[in-house]
């Protein structure tokens, strides 16, 4: 399948159950630490191209409730929520997982199972 890349906050409960499971099912992977590394423009793109940009975006998030409602409403296209994710990395939804060519957003153990293709 190639590298597993696996994007996230590590303090984030939603990674940390992302992680513990491919812990626990032996999936070599890399972590990488939005705060720590942050994200490329380039990066959210490809993102968006390989699923919506509305799908990368977290409006369930502390972070999308704490912006004003002008700044939530000005969020309608890619470049759009693209621009808000690169000043606030908060707001992506989390984990983003990079394996081969595939882009699995969130976590779900039986996605991670079947997008994986782990014989579990």
């Amino acid at each position: 399948m190639g590298k597993i890349i696996i994007y996230g906050i590590p303090n984030c409960d939603i990674t940390k159950k992302a992680l513990s499971w491919l812990k626990e099912h032996k999936v070599d992977f890399v972590f990488h630490d939005y705060k720590k590394e942050g994200i490329s423009i380039s990066k959210l793109d490809d993102w968006c191209k390989q699923a919506e940009w509305e799908n990368l975006l977290n409006k369930k998030s502390i972070t999308w409730r704490s912006l004003t409602k002008a700044k939530q409403e000005n969020v309608t296209n890619k470049a759009a929520a693209i621009n808000l994710m690169m000043e606030n990395n908060s707001i992506i939804k989390r984990p983003v997982i990079e394996a081969g060519n595939k882009l699995i957003i969130g976590f779900k153990e039986e996605n991670y199972s079947k997008q994986l293709k782990l014989n579990k």
